[in-house]
């Protein structure tokens, strides 16, 4: 069965060879055209068997012999022809020609009515089944051709007796045996064939059948998923008030009560209300960067782009981180190349990336050192800065790294543990960098530190958004205090344009 299955194979890319690319476009006529060659490959095979036995029971055999021997081998050139010159039609219609005219010659010299090649005619409507398939047209002209020859072979019949062959009548019935048994091996050959090609289009449906209903699943799928992105969206929109003012409150109470304890002389209640004011701090920045990672898959997120001094960014950035890493024993500093000036682009959001890389460099890294470099290159398509922010903390392993911009991802749950993280900030930061047509990379080594680099254009080619002096007024307000609601949402800014005039 192997071997069988092998050899199909092996025959079913050898018929492939020859059918054109036209025709192996359309699947009605690919069907039709490897009948064709299937009929033209391995029918002189069978067909041949007559002209041998001929040749064997033919005491004194003749030129017609040889006439027939050529048209029957002449079948070998129709899949040159095919492949070469197309024309599939044309080729059919000549090939039950020389097929009609190979049987008829045969039964003209040997037997007339009576010949023993005479059961070949039955071949020649199967084959035209075959050949023309779906293709109506070709109906007419294979009956006209068909018609013409049988009066034709008629009216030489008739007109033109037959010199006698000579082959004894033992010898003749062996030839009639011969005869019937090739053609119909032939006819099997071609019925098993086709059948074999119904079969595959049967199991082709079925599979065509299934990948439909699975597409149709995965559109319905897509359009679920699409929905509950939308209300997810629509959810946190509206419940960014909700998730905020409670924490804005627990932070402003917590400032005046450290306020009223540093004017009441009292240290002891001093140290729980930091804790209090630094943890609703640290639950506001988690709950703003899980909204806005929200909103830039939702693609309701939106550049704000600016001339602006990247200088004056990176140094305010630094300043304000300063103190947090003082307090893991950790010094801070800039290194800005000379030459950079003002860039165009979005200054919040990349200040909220450069934020989060040394929130992450600070947590991770104690009584080190953490830089932030600036420098600025020259491409083809523009000028690109990098920021770079180095440390020396304690660092990862290379599979450590594969998921570590992934959302909500922890990479080491010992870590995680000691150190916290959600996974939150380092997967707003590569958003927010690609947003700006940018991106974020990242080189550690266990032990030694980490260096995350930040690379965006210094014109980034985004339309300049309406901006009004409130929101803009609010959103570098947020920056610089993340009690601050932000106004990226037009209802939020809607909002507090009512409240505040």
């Amino acid at each position: 069965m192997a071997i069988l299955n092998s050899l199909s194979l092996k025959l079913d890319r050898l018929v492939d060879w020859f059918i054109p690319p036209d025709i192996a476009a359309d699947r009605a006529m690919r069907k039709q055209a490897r009948m064709f060659l299937i009929s033209h490959l391995l029918g002189p095979f069978l067909g041949n068997s007559v002209p041998l036995a001929l040749y064997i029971f033919d005491p004194h055999p003749q030129w017609d012999v040889a006439i027939l021997a050529a048209s029957i081998t002449g079948f070998w050139i129709f899949p040159l022809v095919l492949k070469t010159y197309g024309h599939y039609n044309l080729l059919a219609l000549i090939s039950v020609e020389n097929l009609l005219f190979a049987i008829l010659w045969s039964c003209y010299w040997y037997g007339g009515v009576t010949s023993p090649t005479l059961p070949w005619v039955l071949t020649i409507p199967l084959l035209a089944f075959f050949y023309i398939g779906e293709t109506p047209h070709l109906r007419g002209p294979m009956l006209t051709l068909f018609g013409v020859n049988m009066v034709i072979f008629g009216l030489c019949m008739y007109l033109i007796p037959a010199p006698g062959h000579g082959i004894p009548s033992a010898e003749l019935q062996g030839l009639g045996i011969i005869s019937t048994i090739a053609a119909a091996l032939y006819v099997a050959m071609m019925a098993i064939y086709y059948a074999r090609a119904l079969a595959s289009q049967a199991e082709l449906e079925a599979v065509m059948r299934h990948h439909i209903t699975t597409a149709r699943n995965l559109r319905q799928a897509a359009f679920e998923a699409d929905r509950a992105t939308r209300a997810k969206s629509e959810f946190l929109a509206k419940m960014s008030h909700e998730l905020r003012t409670p924490l804005n409150a627990v932070i402003g109470y917590s400032q005046i009560l450290i306020e009223e304890a540093e004017d009441g002389g009292n240290p002891d209640d001093l140290v729980d209300l930091e804790r209090i004011h630094a943890a609703g701090q640290h639950l506001l920045r988690l709950v703003n960067n899980v909204l806005d990672l929200s909103k830039i898959e939702a693609g309701h997120m939106q550049l704000y782009c600016e001339d602006f001094s990247l200088v004056d960014m990176v140094n305010d950035a630094v300043r304000e981180q300063t103190q947090a890493a003082a307090a893991n024993g950790n010094r801070l500093h800039a290194i800005i190349e000379p030459g950079i000036g003002y860039i165009h682009g979005d200054e919040l959001k990349l200040r909220n990336a450069l934020t989060n890389l040394m929130q992450n460099a600070t947590k991770y890294t104690k009584n080190g050192e953490i830089t932030v470099h600036v420098s600025e290159r020259a491409e083809a398509a523009g000028n690109m800065i990098e920021i770079r922010v180095q440390d020396t903390g304690i660092g990862m392993d290379k599979p450590e790294l594969s998921a570590l911009f992934e959302k909500f991802a922890v990479v080491n749950d010992e870590t995680a543990t000691k150190y916290g993280g959600t996974g939150v900030g380092l997967a707003l930061t590569r958003q927010l960098c690609r947003l700006m047509n940018g991106d974020v990379t990242v080189t550690s080594q266990p032990g030694v530190g980490s260096c995350f680099t930040i690379t965006v254009p210094a014109k980034v080619s985004v339309a300049l958004q309406p901006v009004n002096e409130l929101q803009k007024t609010l959103a570098i307000a947020r920056a610089m205090d993340p009690m601050i609601e932000p106004s990226d949402a037009a209802g939020e800014t809607a909002s507090q344009e009512r409240k505040w005039g």
